[in-house]
């Protein structure tokens, strides 16, 4: 299925939004120094990693375009060490380290943060050509932004859930053009890794299911 740049941009925008609320709910704040639902991060830490969903974006597209050709959005993942790591993974601590440390600053710093960035992705992402090439600096090669802005949609939906759970209130509910393209992409990504039959059975057959086809 192809996708638009525009309506990849779009979907992105969307989803930011939506993480921007959530970050300002009063129970993220109330419950900042809890522990999450994810294993050894606290609510501000899973708050911080959400919040950087917006907030890294406006650092890759004002950094200069690589040389380099992108690699397509599948080869992306099998490139990243995280996607199969465990939770004490030198990747996976990072993460939360990182996290953590901004965490201190607080809900509200967070929240400035991320509003100053989604202002800035809402005038810039349009002006951005259809074909432009990024760096994200947390890997070793280039993706055309339309596939690193479908990374970040996926990370913002799960983590949405993730952090929403983690203080008690509805995770948020995002139209068809933000999930349909994450779904299908966690599809993919659990078919190569469980194989296409281990998808097929969880999806219609729950007697042959396999205990799991997590795409991580």
């Amino acid at each position: 299925m192809s996708i638009s740049a525009a309506s990849v941009r779009d979907s992105y925008l969307l989803a930011a939004a939506s993480a921007a609320t959530l970050l300002n709910q009063p129970a993220v704040a109330a419950a900042w120094s809890r522990p999450s639902a994810l294993a050894k991060l606290t609510v501000g830490g899973l708050a911080v990693h959400l919040g950087r969903q917006v907030t890294r974006p406006v650092e890759v597209i004002e950094a200069d375009p690589p040389a380099e050709a992108p690699v397509p959005l599948l080869e992306h993942y099998r490139r990243s060490a995280w996607v199969t790591a465990g939770i004490d993974d030198a990747s996976n601590v990072s993460i939360r380290d990182n996290s953590e440390a901004d965490a201190k600053d607080g809900a509200e710093a967070l929240r400035r943060r991320v509003e100053a960035a989604l202002a800035t992705l809402r005038q810039r992402l349009s002006d951005e050509p259809a074909d432009r090439v990024v760096a994200p600096p947390w890997t070793n090669w280039p993706l055309s932004l339309n596939d690193f802005l479908a990374t970040r949609v996926l990370e913002i939906v799960i983590h949405s859930d993730d952090l929403a759970v983690s203080v008690g209130i509805p995770t948020p509910e995002l139209p068809a053009s933000v999930t349909d393209p994450v779904l299908q992409l966690l599809c993919q990504l659990a078919t190569e890794r469980h194989g296409p039959t281990a998808v097929l059975r969880t999806l219609s057959r729950s007697e042959r299911a396999p205990l799991t086809i997590s795409a991580f």
